[in-house]
This record gives structure tokens, sequence and C-alpha cells, in this order.
């Protein structure tokens, strides 16, 4: 379980983030939504150590992260894995290394000094692109990809970290709707096969519906909801996004709105991911 216990994060004379406590349970899928400066890329930082709470504390299985330095960070880290908006990609590598580099945290420094990957490790990194249906860019430099394919393969880097935790921040927001649908499709998959737990940002109801089975809902920094998605009424859509009654929703349909109902990624596994829903 990964416990947030009253965590607040300042810049300054600002709080981005104030008085959070959430209890997340190994293998959910939760979404977090809320309007621009709501704090959201600030939890999710915080939870992967990229920054530091200002209070409170974080924790995995008992072990209090936010409390973590050295060797037992780096291992947090690797074991919590994060993809970003913009990719964090090495554009002048070949895709296939960049997928390479997320064995970096479980390797000896010599190794990755030399740069040498053994042919486990390669065979992994190749059947992470097939999985994700990009396999055919394996020795493409990543910065001639698309934006859907440059997400994909961060994606295959998180997924050769053997995660316990996938902390993606805001991963379909600069991607159109169809790339946006096969990259939540891929999220949804691996939270369902490996039992991963998913932790995405989002901007749009529609998609938070869709995907995930929990919602947290923040607003200047706090959480206002957190639920199952069909408890998510026009009140708390107000309480998140604000606005007048029948406009509070002009901001979340916004920005990379998926509507388009393509056939489920996952197929083999027997539980189809949802279809998209209408808000």
């Amino acid at each position: 379980m990964l416990e947030i216990r009253q965590v607040t994060r300042r810049f300054g004379p600002n709080t981005a983030v104030r008085d959070v406590t959430l209890e997340i349970e190994q293998g959910e899928m939760v979404g977090v939504i809320g309007r621009s400066g709501a704090g959201k890329s600030t939890l999710l930082r915080m939870i992967n150590r990229l920054i530091d709470p200002s209070e409170g504390s974080i924790s995995f299985h008992g072990q209090e992260v936010s409390a973590l330095r050295g060797a037992p960070l780096r291992r947090w880290q690797r074991d919590c894995a994060m993809i970003f908006q913009q990719f964090n990609l090495v554009p002048r590598l070949d895709v296939l290394t960049n997928v390479l580099l997320g064995r970096l945290n479980r390797r000896s420094t010599v190794l990755n000094l030399m740069s040498m990957f053994t042919r486990e490790e390669r065979i992994g990194a190749i059947a992470a692109l097939e999985r994700l249906d990009i396999a055919q860019t394996a020795l493409q430099r990543a910065g001639t990809l698309s934006g859907g394919q440059q997400q994909r393969v961060a994606i295959a880097r998180a997924l050769m970290q053997e995660p316990k935790v996938i902390l993606a921040d805001e991963p379909i927001a600069s991607l159109d709707p169809l790339n946006a649908k096969v990259v939540m499709d891929s999220l949804a998959d691996i939270n369902a096969r490996e039992g991963i737990t998913v932790i995405t940002n989002l901007h749009t109801l529609d998609t938070a519906r869709a995907y995930c089975s929990r919602i947290v809902g923040m607003a200047n920094g706090a959480v206002v909801f957190d639920g199952p998605p069909e408890a998510l009424t026009g009140e708390a859509v107000r309480m998140i996004y604000g606005g007048e009654e029948g406009a509070e929703l002009s901001e979340a349909i916004t920005s990379t709105s998926i509507s388009v109902p393509l056939k489920p990624v996952r197929e083999s596994s027997g539980q189809a991911v949802p279809a998209l829903a209408a808000v």
C-alpha cells in the first residue's frame, strides 16, 4: 500500500499541495484530475521523490520513502517509475537504447559506464517494444518518432525498470486522440496484467472515467474528491474545476478528449479495457 499522510509542499510563499492524505492499494489504477496548477504534478513528483514534501510523510509497504537517501532512494525511484508529458527520451540515441536505460538502477556502475547490456536485457527491451507495437522502430533515433510513439517508448522504458508503481504525469496531454487512446490502453493493460499500481494525472473527465477505477480530484492543492467514477457528480466536478451550472465541464472536456471508440488493446487476457464513456 502507498500511504500519503498530511503531505504539504510549499514553494516560497506559495503552497502547491496542502495537507493531502491518501491510501492507494497495490494494483489500483487511479486518475488524478484537476485544473492546471491544482497540484497534481507536484504530488506525483513528491511520491517519486523528485522533490521533497515540506511537511508530512509518504510510505510504501511500511517504508517511509520520504525519508530515503542515497542507494535506498535510488532503489525506490527504480521501483516507482515515472512517465512524463514530454517523454524525457534521449533524442540522439536509438529507441532500443532508450528502453534499455530503464535497467540502469538494476546494474553495476561498471556495466553502466561501459554501456554494456546483456543478451537477456536486449531481449526484454525488444519484448517491451513488441508489446507496445513499436518494435519496428527499435533502431531509429528516438527524436525521429511521433509524439505517440515516443510516449510508448517511455512506457517500454518504465517496464524495463520492473516497477511496483507507475506514475504518469499528464501522459496524453500533448497527443492527438488516437495516440492518446493507444497510450491509455497500454497503461490499463499493464495495470490489469501485471497488477502494477498506476497513478496518472489527467485533464479530461471522460478519460479518467473510462480507464480508472478510482478518481482523485484536486483543487488549489487540496484533495476535494476521492471515489469511484460513478460518484463523480456534477456538484463534485464543480468543486474540482469550478464554473457555473452547465459550464463546469468546459475545461474537463477540452485538451485531448478521447472519443474514438476503437477496439480494446487487450484481447488475449480476456478482460478488455472499457470503452470510453461520454461525460
